[in-house]
C-alpha cells in the first residue's frame, strides 16, 4: 500500500507485532546516498519530534541500538520500524470541514517545535523534484514511446497538454522567486498531511508518515487544509480558509497566498513529473503503471 514504499506487519520471538517500512530510494544508482541520507535526516527529525519535543501526536520510527532512525538493507532499499498502533487512517483526498481544526492544531504544534529539530531535518531547496525529466519528455513527444504498453498512450496525452504544463512550469518558478525570500521565518513541515496521513486511535490523533520532513514554509502544510486540495482533485471545495485564521493566532505567524499557490502547484507538477517517468522507462502491463496514466490523466484534464 502506498507509493514508493513497502509496508508489512510483523510479529517478533516475543508476541510484539511491528510495523515495517521498506523505502524505495530510486530506480539509479545516482542520487541514492543523497535520497537515504535525506529519509534519515527527516526520520531523524521526527523521532526528535517525537522523543525530545514531545509530541505524542508524531509516529516517529523506533531507534535502532546505534540510535538511528532507518537503516540501509542495499544500496537501493532502506528499512525503518514504527509501533503497531491500534486506530484507522483516513483517505487521500480533502478533509471534511470536521476535522480542519483538530489537524491545523496538530499543525501548529508541529511548527512551533522547530527550534528542537532546526539543525536536524533537510532544508527545502524549492527545487521541484523530477523536473528534469519531464522538460526532457516535454522535448521527446515528435517520436513514438516504446518503453511499455502505456508509454505511447502517455506521449499523446502529454503532448495534447504540453503549453499547459509549460505554463504550469512557468508559473512555479514566479512562485518561487516570491515565496524565496520568506526562509527567515520557515518552519519544520511534515509535508503531506492529507487525511490518509492522520490516523484516529483511542489516545487521539496521529500523523504517520514522515518520510518527508523539511524545514520549508509554513505553507507545505497548510494548504492541504484549504480547499485548494480538492480543486486539484476535480471535486467541489468544502469550506473555505478560515481555518487558517486559528492558525494565525495560534502561532503569530502570517499565511501567504504565494505560499499557498507555490505548494498546491508543486504538488501536482510533481506527480504529473513522476508518472511521466514512470511511462517513458520500460515497463509491463501491472496494475501500478496502469495507476499511474489514469492518475496522469486526470491531473492533466484538471490542469
Amino acid at each position: 500500500m502506498g507509493a514508493g514504499s513497502y509496508h508489512w506487519s510483523v510479529v517478533d520471538q516475543r508476541g510484539t507485532a511491528w510495523f515495517v517500512k521498506v523505502d524505495d530510494l530510486g530506480v539509479e544508482d545516482a542520487g541514492r546516498d543523497d535520497a537515504f541520507d535525506r529519509l534519515g535526516r527527516s526520520f531523524g527529525a521526527a523521532l526528535a519530534l517525537h522523543r525530545d519535543a514531545g509530541l505524542d501526536f508524531v509516529l516517529a520510527p523506533i531507534p535502532t541500538t546505534t540510535d538511528a532512525a532507518i537503516w540501509r538493507l542495499n544500496s537501493r532499499y532502506a528499512l525503518s520500524v514504527f509501533p503497531m498502533v491500534s486506530g484507522a487512517a483516513g483517505h487521500f483526498g480533502a478533509y471534511r470541514p470536521e476535522d480542519r481544526v483538530e489537524v491545523i492544531d496538530l499543525l501548529a504544534e508541529l511548527h512551533e517545535a522547530t527550534p528542537i529539530v532546526a539543525d536536524t531535518a533537510p532544508r527545502a531547496d524549492l527545487v521541484l523534484p523530477g523536473r528534469d525529466k519531464l522538460e526532457e519528455a516535454l522535448q521527446d513527444l515528435d517520436r513514438e514511446w516504446t518503453g511499455g504498453p502505456h508509454a505511447e498512450p502517455a506521449r499523446k496525452l502529454l503532448s495534447v497538454y504540453a503549453g499547459q504544463v509549460q505554463r504550469l512550469l512557468a508559473d512555479f518558478d514566479r512562485r518561487v522567486d516570491q515565496v524565496r525570500n520568506t526562509a527567515a521565518v520557515w518552519v519544520v513541515t511534515h509535508g503531506e498531511p492529507h487525511p490518509g496521513n492522520v490516523m484516529r486511535t483511542p489516545a487521539g490523533l496521529r500523523l504517520i508518515d514522515w518520510g518527508t520532513v523539511q524545514i520549508a514554509p509554513p505553507e507545505r502544510d497548510l494548504w492541504m487544509l484549504t480547499p485548494a486540495l480538492a480543486r486539484m482533485l476535480g471535486k467541489n471545495p468544502v469550506g473555505d480558509d478560515d481555518v487558517l485564521v486559528r492558525y494565525i493566532r495560534a502561532t503569530g505567524r502570517t499565511v501567504s497566498s504565494a505560499g499557498l499557490a507555490l505548494y498546491a502547484l508543486w504538488w501536482r507538477l510533481a506527480d504529473i513529473a513522476i508518472f511521466v517517468d514512470e511511462l517513458r522507462r520500460p515497463h509491463g502491463t501491472g496494475e501500478d503503471i496502469a495507476a499511474s496514466l489514469t492518475y496522469l490523466t486526470g491531473y492533466l484534464e484538471s490542469s
